[in-house]
């Protein structure tokens, strides 16, 4: 191990760490001698993913829509290891359907883990980096955050929220001392289209066929997908290093593209209703 790793040893708190984006950046930070605690649903699933013995790792069974169970989570973490220095909320699924399809407990779970979990980690988290004056935030929304496609509508209102949540937290947080990126990755080559990191409505309305066929052309990507998740691990552990991190970061080349159309859409639909808008000022 190098001495500047050894300088620069970070201690990392991430959520969702048994599988995807979250695994290969856990994996990744324990190799090069960071400390890492890592939350998962299920802490056995958890330590046989990761398989790292030695004291620099502290695997974490939390239910992240629980308050308490993240309030207890973050005290460990900082007890165990003294300071909190990057928080990566990474836990999240995907959830398809309609709104008419979604049942309201479908829903609400998934703002449960994807919206409110976050909410709860940074609430618990910010009283230590605010004594540290220090620390980095990291929340993983999505380009469903940005540009979300047909029959993603509760999933891309969860990511949209994480996106809002970020953007001003930066500023409240900014002279803090703290730091604060949202991350929109494209297409991952993980287990995210897999059952267990993916909900599809129960309830199916024949009416909606141009959403089974959105859904087919997603399930169809698995194994296919563009993003290499070690690259992506690799550049969150770059933007850890950063002094001045950017608030907003895409990962890959197909979000790149898909934030990019969205951003031509907006500017061209704002400008083209401006005699609307403007019509209505005193």
């Amino acid at each position: 191990m190098n001495t500047n790793n050894m300088e620069n040893k970070k201690v990392w708190f991430i959520t969702g760490a048994s599988k995807g984006l979250g695994l290969a950046l856990a994996k990744q930070l324990l190799q090069i001698g960071h400390q890492v605690v890592a939350t998962s649903r299920n802490s056995t699933s958890l330590i046989n993913a990761i398989n790292f013995k030695g004291e620099a790792f502290l695997p974490l069974q939390v239910d992240l829509s629980s308050d308490q169970d993240v309030a207890a989570a973050i005290r460990q973490a900082h007890q165990t290891f003294g300071q909190i220095d990057v928080v990566v909320n990474n836990a999240g699924y995907g959830i398809g359907g309609s709104i008419e399809e979604l049942t309201d407990k479908e829903t609400r779970d998934s703002f449960d883990i994807n919206v409110f979990g976050t909410i709860n980690v940074i609430r618990h988290a910010l009283p230590i980096l605010r004594a540290q004056a220090s620390g980095h935030i990291i929340n993983i929304s999505s380009i469903a955050g940005i540009a979300p496609a047909i029959g993603w509508s509760v999933y891309g209102a969860a990511k949209h929220a994480i996106i809002g949540l970020s953007e001003v937290l930066a500023d409240e947080v900014k002279e803090l001392g703290i730091k604060v990126t949202v991350i929109a990755p494209g297409a991952f080559r993980t287990n995210f289209l897999q059952t267990d990191s993916l909900v599809l409505s129960e309830r199916k309305i024949d009416a909606y066929a141009n959403i089974r066929a959105s859904h087919e052309r997603y399930t169809q990507m698995n194994g296919h997908q563009a993003g290499d998740p070690e690259k992506a691990a690799k550049a969150m552990i770059e933007l850890a290093e950063m002094p001045e991190p950017p608030v907003y970061l895409l990962l890959g080349s197909d979000a790149y593209a898909r934030a990019f159309s969205k951003l031509e859409l907006l500017a061209s639909s704002y400008k083209q209703w401006e005699a609307l808008t403007k019509s209505t000022d005193y």
